[in-house]
């Protein structure tokens, strides 16, 4: 009996050890629209404030998939139906930065940090109902993709790259896109705010005003450790500048990982 015992616990012990694994690896899923900047990116460069934890982790806006029969609700669209990125869908009296588009063949930008075996990335477009002072719904997007890049369950590059031929709009419109998951229940989600009529210069638009990074802010952090980890939000020092971590990080040196990458700077010491 006692022996029995020994190993129904041994069993049970392996089983929480496999479902946390199982947990851990779909935490670490994440990817994001980056170019033109999705709300999660202009978050995560400062570009706009007060957003809550999607400053740190721009690549976690993760939901159930099935869109648009499933999927998040209307309302939480742009935060996958995540409350702790809620931020995201508020539409802050229509005065999201706007990135300048024409009709036509536009590129959008994938930036992956776990690169999941792919079913397909879907983009939506709203059309003449969409009010960008309300929440996203259902009733504001055109509920056929207007484009659907089919990955067959392949995995994607660290950066995809994707071309995606606009509808004729005038005015404030969003393009709602969608990674949708494979092996998984779930999908990634990103809003893009666009303008039509812009001069589809490809440049955000009408952004709120923001501070350089100044001399002196964070230079009191600790300095950056190769060996270290780090979460998001957290600062170090490395090169003469400082720096802050947007996600979990370990061994990315500070300055070498590019616009969209790990590491922000934010002051010069």
């Amino acid at each position: 009996m006692r022996k029995s015992r020994k190993i129904i616990l041994s069993l049970a012990g392996a089983a929480t050890l496999a479902i946390s694994a199982s947990m851990a690896a779909l935490a670490w899923g994440h990817g994001y629209n980056s170019d033109p900047p999705s709300r999660s990116a202009l978050c995560a460069e400062g570009e706009v404030t007060d957003c809550g934890a999607i400053s740190y982790e721009p690549q976690s806006v993760e939901g159930p998939k099935g869109f648009p029969a499933a999927g998040p609700a209307d309302g939480q669209l742009c935060a996958g139906g995540n409350d702790r990125f809620s931020e995201l869908d508020d539409p802050r009296g229509g005065n999201w930065p706007t990135t300048a588009v024409d009709a036509g063949a536009t590129t959008f930008t994938w930036t992956m940090t776990v690169n999941h075996a792919t079913a397909t990335f879907d983009y939506y477009i709203t059309n003449a109902n969409y009010d960008p002072t309300q929440p996203l719904t259902r009733d504001d997007l055109g509920l056929t993709p207007i484009a659907s890049i089919d990955m067959g369950g392949a995995q994607p590059d660290h950066t995809m790259t994707q071309t995606v031929n606009l509808p004729a709009r005038t005015g404030q419109h969003l393009v709602f896109a969608v990674w949708n998951i494979a092996d998984t229940t779930n999908a990634f989600y990103s809003c893009i705010d666009v303008d039509f009529g812009g001069g589809g210069s490809g440049e955000p638009t009408d952004p709120p005003t923001t501070t350089d990074p100044g001399t002196g802010d964070g230079c009191d952090a600790p300095a950056w450790a190769s060996g270290s980890t780090y979460n998001g939000g957290d600062e170090v020092v490395h090169g003469s500048a400082a720096y802050r971590a947007s996600w979990w990080t370990q061994g990315e040196e500070p300055g070498t990982t590019g616009e969209w990458g790990v590491w922000k700077q934010t002051a010069t010491c």
